[in-house]
């Protein structure tokens, strides 16, 4: 091997191995492996950001600025309004939300695409009084599924369209996924609503978010007594103390007068009212602490109309939200935003102590108590996915069939080859912010920056393995292990192969290094590249073995209360089902 194709392996299995730990997010692992290659002279330094202006990288920014408008419109909720009914029979329910969701995730991003209707499944699932964890693992299979059908469906599926026009000349069309991977998703939607739910060990009426129901008790009241030391103190002083005995000081109380943006600022008084959420035993430490007392039972009005100005709200975090990776005292929630974590569950398990100063994972599931005028800005500043209708405003009606029809016409010209991809869906960005479908202010929140980072960073290094003879060397080795064996059986090897790295990995990265190495692959053989190109994109986008394969996968962790090994018992079936059907639909439709 060369000196480049040394430092490219070696920084690759860096990055795969840094992308199973966990430790560090996947954008700054990948853009530190990029300048690290630059630096060794492994990547041309002409070449270090050429990945940030690839079309692959454009397309999936525009996609996600587009998926808002189709939501900020109204369509989607149009959409699932007309067609979910809490009355259905569970398989028939899961059924209809899984072909939503996949004829959603075909056309708009497929987390995205999760996103909007996992609320609307919870909240089927609670009027129907059974476990969403019976029916968010389908949903969420169904939406990958759904996107591997077309052009914009899956980063993957844009990764490889984009690599087949470097390495062949012509990129795949809007619709070139659709006969192999509808057919999949179809029979993998099949499977799901028939079969597959059935499998998942989700006791019947309980979730995750029920055990968080235990915590909106926990509002409790002191009083400030004459005398107390405590009195000509700020509240604010009072933080750092409840802060160690785990009590969270919501507002004040004086002369039956609520306050709570100002309250952090007031100076106390004899006969103060704090207002404050913590469980018993915190709320006892608190109390001893600073000798305050219990107030009367006359009080108990005033606390009343008190807790009127605050709201609980449920969310669940992704990878992606302000609070993942850190605690609620550290992004300083209750002083920036009025805002208290009353509940954290992890994988259908409550966390009872310490949960302001607990790091928060993707997947959890959050419950805030805010204030009531400001409970969607708090949603919006972290970020998370909330797990109810919150309200949020929609354009005006008329607008929805605008949003559709200029959609509409960017998928027909670009599928005509009229109008190049990129082109189509910016001059959609463009037109919706225009006519304020989606808002200016909220153009750049809407992009999903740190996988812009992964593919920007992924791509020059992928295209440097590759430049380097280092996807030959691995393919090669591929075709060696598979000597003697005919090319369809090769091809499957390649797709359990690629399955297998999608699902503990990021699919991104999965697909830059496995396409190239299925052209090579391809070529050794002397038969096309396609069908090669088709069996990775439809493996790419096949994480369903682990809550990590997949960003959908991880949304549902929480919500659904599933723990690790629940995955595997419909996934696995599902795998096996995935590559049953879709070997047998590239070979007719991409023959070899």
């Amino acid at each position: 091997m060369s000196t480049d194709q040394i430092i490219l392996f070696t920084l690759f299995g860096a990055v795969f191995g840094m992308l199973l730990w966990g430790r560090f997010r996947y954008d700054l692992v990948a853009f530190t492996a990029l300048m690290i290659g630059v630096i060794l002279g492994a990547v041309p330094t002409k070449d270090a950001f050429s990945g940030f202006g690839h079309p692959a990288t454009i397309i999936v920014a525009l996609v996600l600025v587009v998926s808002a408008g189709l939501v900020r419109s109204g369509a989607v909720q149009l959409i699932t309004s007309t067609l979910v009914d809490s009355s259905r029979k569970l398989g028939a329910h899961i059924a209809i939300m899984g072909a939503i969701g996949g004829v959603l995730s075909a056309f708009m991003n497929n987390v995205a695409a999760l996103a909007l209707l996992m609320p609307v499944d919870i909240q089927t699932a609670k009027k129907a009084g059974r476990s969403p964890g019976l029916s968010l693992m389908p949903l969420s299979f169904a939406t990958i599924l759904g996107g591997m059908a077309t052009l914009i469906g899956t980063p993957p599926n844009i990764i490889i369209a984009s690599i087949r026009e470097e390495t062949l000349g012509e990129p795949f069309k809007m619709f070139d996924f659709a006969p192999v991977g509808g057919i999949t998703a179809i029979v993998g939607l099949l499977f799901v609503a028939l079969i597959g739910w059935r499998l998942i060990p989700t006791p019947e009426g309980k979730s995750a978010s029920a055990s968080l129901e235990s915590y909106t008790d926990y509002l409790a009241e002191l009083t400030v007594p004459e005398g107390s030391k405590q009195i000509g103190k700020r509240v604010s002083e009072l933080y750092e103390i409840a802060e160690k005995s785990d009590v969270a000081i919501l507002g004040l109380i004086r002369d039956g007068k609520r306050r709570y943006g100002t309250a952090k600022n007031a100076t106390l008084q004899s006969h103060d009212i704090l207002v404050m959420e913590a469980a018993p035993e915190a709320l006892d430490e608190f109390r001893t602490a600073l000798k305050l007392n219990f107030s009367d039972t006359k009080r108990e009005e005033i606390l009343s109309a008190a807790n009127d100005g605050l709201v609980k709200i449920e969310v669940v975090a992704t990878e992606t939200s302000r609070i993942t990776g850190k605690t609620a005292e550290s992004i300083g929630l209750s002083w920036r935003q009025r805002t208290v974590l009353m509940g954290l569950s992890r994988k259908g398990k409550a966390v009872k102590s310490q949960m302001r100063k607990t790091v928060i994972q993707a997947g959890d599931i959050l419950l805030l108590l805010a204030p009531q005028d400001a409970a969607n800005d708090v949603v919006e500043w972290l970020d998370c996915l909330p797990l109810a209708d919150r309200g949020v405003a929609v354009t005006a009606n008329s607008k929805v069939w605008l949003a559709i029809g200029l959609f509409a016409s960017a998928v027909a010209l670009a599928s005509f080859g009229l109008v190049y991809l990129p082109i189509a869906l910016g001059l959609v960005v463009v037109i919706y912010v225009l006519a304020k479908i989606v808002p200016l202010s909220e153009l750049y929140t809407h992009i999903e920056w740190p996988v812009v980072v992964l593919l920007g960073s992924m791509i020059p290094l992928g295209a440097a393995l590759e430049t380097s003879g280092g996807t030959e060397l691995i393919a090669g080795a591929l075709v060696s292990l598979t000597e003697g064996l005919a090319p369809w059986m090769i091809l499957t090897v390649l797709m359990i192969v690629t399955m297998t790295l999608s699902d503990v990995l990021n699919n991104t990265a999965t697909t830059i290094v496995a396409a190239p190495v299925g052209i090579q692959m391809a070529q050794s053989l002397g038969v096309s590249a396609d069908p090669f190109l088709m069996a990775v994109a439809v493996a790419a986008s096949s994480a369903f073995l682990t809550p990590i394969g997949h960003k959908n996968n991880t949304l549902i962790l929480g919500p659904g209360g599933y723990s690790f090994g629940d995955y595997w018992r419909i996934g696995l079936p599902l795998e096996i089902l995935v590559v049953a059907v879709s070997i047998p639909a590239i070979l007719v439709f991409w023959p070899l």
